[in-house]
C-alpha cells in the first residue's frame, strides 16, 4: 500500500515531492527517478545527490549500475554496501553519493518499463521483499503513462 503522502504528491503531480516523501517513508537519506527515454535513462528528479554523481547519473545505460540492471532485468536490485561492493554491480558514481543500502526498481506499467526509481541509506542495509514491493508500487504510480511517457 502507497503511503498518503506520496500518493498525494502523485496525485497532484508532484515528481519531486513523490520521491522525497518516499526516501522519507523508508528512512533513506538519497533518491533518484530516471525515465525511460531513447533506449536509456535520464535522471527526472533526485534528492540528496551530489553535484558531481549529478553529473554522472544523468544518463544512465540500461544494464549498466544498479539502476540500468534494474531496468534490463524487470526486477528490483539492492546492495547492501555499496562502498565495499565487490559484485560489479556498482558503478563508480554511486560511490561518491556516500551512501550505502541501495536499491533501484524497474517503474513498470502494464508490464511496459518507463523508469527506475532508486532509494539509498547511509548505513549498509539489507532491504526486505516487503520494502521492494512496496517501492514496486510507488514506481508503477509515479511512472508516465503510455500516452504521456518519453
Amino acid at each position: 500500500m502507497i503511503p498518503s503522502l506520496i500518493e498525494a504528491a502523485a496525485v497532484n503531480g508532484d515528481l519531486q515531492q513523490a520521491l522525497i516523501a518516499t526516501v522519507e517513508h523508508f528512512g533513506a537519506q538519497a533518491g533518484t527517478i530516471h525515465w525511460m527515454e531513447s533506449g536509456g535513462l535520464k535522471l527526472a528528479s533526485h534528492w540528496n545527490i551530489p553535484p558531481p554523481v549529478v553529473a554522472l547519473i544523468g544518463s544512465v545505460p540500461v544494464g549498466k549500475g544498479i539502476a540500468g540492471l534494474a531496468a534490463e532485468r524487470l526486477e528490483p536490485i539492492s546492495i547492501c554496501n555499496i562502498q565495499t561492493d565487490q559484485s560489479g554491480q556498482v558503478r563508480p558514481g554511486a560511490k561518491g553519493t556516500g551512501m550505502e543500502g541501495s536499491v533501484a526498481v524497474p517503474m513498470l506499467v502494464g508490464g511496459v518499463l518507463r523508469g527506475v526509481l532508486g532509494v539509498a541509506k547511509v548505513e549498509a542495509y539489507d532491504w526486505t521483499e516487503e520494502e521492494k514491493q512496496t517501492l514496486l508500487e510507488i514506481g508503477e504510480r509515479l511512472s508516465p503513462r503510455a500516452e504521456t511517457a518519453g
